[in-house]
């Protein structure tokens, strides 16, 4: 196996059950530190638009802290973009978000919005921030990422994780085309 397999751990549910319960705790930001401390390669958040997971302070103290590369998840939205332009994360990752969905439920339609990427792409890259773009595991998502200047794919596993047939045979066939 080529390179070292990093571990980055998403911290978004942390978050969640901190606002279910009204407090403070359990706090992102020492997890976080908690989870680098045992030898995690990074952090994952999401700042949704809704809030309903990590909260601006949230994203603001685990970026400054920075022991290790803070992944932001994000919507291409300008408030999105302006933010994490503002917190400079070691990467963005642009996902879909819909308002009604309980967590992301499937990948960015690179190919019919690649006139919002293309530009949002390059307005993080110029502020240094390697850009991630949430697709599913087909291969004219694939190129139309890399057409359009993305840094790395992340393959929504999520028909996998439901079961769906011939889904395995996707992701393999998808990473092949990635590397």
């Amino acid at each position: 196996m080529p390179g070292k397999i990093r571990l980055g751990v998403n911290i978004d549910h942390v978050a969640t059950l901190r606002n279910a319960r009204g407090g403070n705790h359990p706090d992102p930001l020492s997890v976080a530190k908690a989870l680098i401390g045992t030898g995690m390669d990074g952090i994952t958040i999401h700042l949704r638009e809704d809030r309903r997971h990590i909260r601006d302070a949230d994203a603001e103290a685990i970026c400054a802290w920075a022991g290790k590369p803070v992944n932001f998840e994000m919507a291409i939205t300008s408030e999105m973009l302006a933010i994490a332009t503002r917190l400079k994360p070691h990467g963005a990752c642009i996902v879909p978000e819909r308002r009604a969905e309980i967590t992301t439920e499937g990948g960015l339609d690179v190919v019919n919005t690649r006139h919002l990427l293309r530009p949002a792409i390059a307005q993080l890259q110029h502020a240094g921030i390697r850009v991630s773009l949430f697709v599913d595991p087909d291969p004219a998502q694939l190129e139309a990422s890399a057409e359009i200047g993305a840094d790395v794919v992340e393959l929504h596993t999520g028909a996998y994780a439901n079961g769906r047939p011939g889904e395995l045979a996707r992701l393999t066939n998808a990473a092949t085309l990635t590397t």
